[in-house]
């Protein structure tokens, strides 16, 4: 399990969530965040506030390589920096208005985000793909409960009655984001198998949330 005090890297959303030249809000324990990639498909994670306005960046629009307010156009760069200011087309903007980054990596088609200075890499996911992401309205022990299983070192949990589905969860304040990881060369079958018993455990840890609240 993860420290209290250590750095660690969380899984925020799904590589086919996030297309070229799109931006979606995401959570981490540290806060919300504007998950964007660039037109080139560079994944940046940045403040979900522009310094302008505090208007929510996960809110605007990318193009090109920049990330743009949708409120008053200001655009930052990947690296945090502003780049543009519509109202003075000729103001070269000054190094001090930027928006915080956080640390990202993009991995087995999950997209991973630093919290703090992880002190490890993001567990090995090679035998596993993506299947789908859904949020739990329980936290991580009616998670465990439903699905049969405690959750890994490796922050996977398994399904006790299918053993090849595992689920990547994180805790979103009061709700969990469950990534549905599947073994590799499993059939059309298979995944749609998956998806239904995703949606169960789902609905079993929901019900065992509410029995204890």
């Amino acid at each position: 399990m993860l420290s209290d005090t250590a750095g660690y890297w969380t899984p925020v959303a799904l590589s086919a969530d996030l297309p070229p030249a799109t931006v979606i809000p995401a959570w981490t324990p540290a806060g919300s965040i504007a998950l964007w990639r660039t037109q080139s498909g560079r994944v940046s994670a940045s403040s979900d506030r522009c310094p302008h306005r505090g208007m929510r960046l996960s809110h605007g629009f990318v193009r090109g390589e920049a990330l743009s307010c949708i409120y008053h156009g200001w655009s930052y760069s990947p690296a945090g920096g502003c780049i543009r200011i519509p109202a003075h087309p000729d103001l070269v903007p000054p190094e001090t208005i930027r928006v915080a980054g956080h640390k990202v990596q993009e991995s087995r088609g999950v997209i991973w985000v630093a919290v703090g200075e992880p002190l490890a890499s993001q567990p090995s996911l090679d035998d596993l793909l993506p299947l789908r992401s859904l949020t739990v309205e329980a936290g991580i022990p009616a998670l465990e409960a439903a699905a049969g299983a405690k959750i890994g070192m490796d922050g996977l949990i398994s399904i006790a009655d299918c053993p090849w589905v595992r689920l990547l969860p994180t805790e979103q304040a009061g709700r969990t984001l469950v990534h549905v990881m599947i073994e590799k060369d499993r059939s059309l079958s298979d995944r749609l198998t998956a998806s239904r018993i995703a949606e169960a455990v789902r609905r079993q840890a929901e019900a065992r949330q509410k029995e204890v609240e």
